[in-house]
C-alpha cells in the first residue's frame, strides 16, 4: 500500500518472517551493541537500542531487495543503487528503549568524505565546528533516497515502541505492528520509534542509497 511517501506491505509470509528473526537472532544477537546515530556518535538522549550490523550478502538481503525494488517500482520512481554501506541493522528495543524524531536522509555511509587540507580552513573558523567543517562532501556521489524497516515481533509481545513518520500534512502516522509488516519511505521523512513500556521489539532496518537528488 502507497500512503505518499510511504509504502508498506502487510503480507510477508509468516514462516519466512519467523525465519528471518529466527536466523538473525541466533547468528547476530551476541553481536548487539548499543546504537549510534548516523556518524557513529552515541547518545541515549536521542536514540537508546541495540543494533548488530548484517551485511547484505546474507540471503536476507536479496530477500529484502526484492521489495525494494517492487516499492521503487509502484510509489516512488527512484533512482537507487544499493543498500547503504552493503548493511544492514538487526535492532532490538527493550523496556525503557527509543528512537527519537530524525530523518535518516543524508549522504551514503559507505563513500568517504575529502578531507578538507589546513590551508582551506579561515583563521577565524570557530575551532568547535573543525569537527564536522573538516569534510567537504564534493567526492560524494551517493545519498540516501528510502529507509526500510521490517517488523519481525509480534505485536503483542511488546506494550509502546510504535513507529511514528510525519505525513506530508505534518501529522504522524502510526505505521502497523503486525508481525511481517515491511515499510519503505523517503529517507527524509522524519520519524521515531516511541519508548518501549515493556517486552521487546526487533526489527531489521537499513536505506537504499542512489545518485544526487537533482
Amino acid at each position: 500500500m502507497a500512503y505518499q511517501s510511504i509504502w508498506y506491505f502487510t503480507d510477508l509470509p509468516e514462516k519466512v518472517v519467523d525465519l528471518i528473526e529466527e536466523d538473525l537472532t541466533e547468528t547476530f544477537d551476541p553481536q548487539m551493541q548499543d546504537s549510534r546515530l548516523h556518524g557513529d556518535a552515541l547518545n541515549k538522549e536521542k536514540r537508546n537500542s541495540q543494533n548488530a550490523w548484517i551485511p547484505t550478502d546474507h540471503w536476507v538481503g536479496g530477500f529484502i531487495w526484492h521489495y525494494i525494488q517492487r516499492a521503487n517500482r509502484e510509489n516512488f520512481l527512484y533512482d537507487i543503487d544499493c543498500i547503504d554501506n552493503e548493511h544492514m541493522q538487526f535492532t532490538r528495543y527493550t523496556e525503557g528503549m527509543f528512537y527519537g524524531w530524525h530523518s535518516d536522509g543524508g549522504l551514503s555511509s559507505q563513500y568517504s568524505p575529502q578531507a578538507r587540507s589546513s590551508g582551506d580552513i579561515s583563521k577565524n573558523e570557530d575551532q568547535r565546528n573543525l569537527a564536522t567543517s573538516d569534510f567537504i562532501n564534493t567526492n560524494i556521489e551517493k545519498v540516501r533516497k528510502l529507509s526500510f524497516a521490517i517488523q519481525l515481533s509480534d505485536s503483542d509481545d511488546y506494550e509502546g515502541g510504535n513507529v511514528q513518520l510525519i505525513s506530508e500534512e505534518g501529522k504522524p502516522y502510526n505505521v502497523p505492528r503486525k508481525k511481517g509488516t515491511i515499510v519503505l519511505f523517503d529517507s527524509r521523512t522524519v520519524h521515531r520509534v516511541l519508548k518501549i513500556k515493556s517486552g521487546v521489539r526487533k526489527s531489521l532496518v537499513g536505506w537504499v542509497v542512489g545518485p544526487r537528488w537533482k
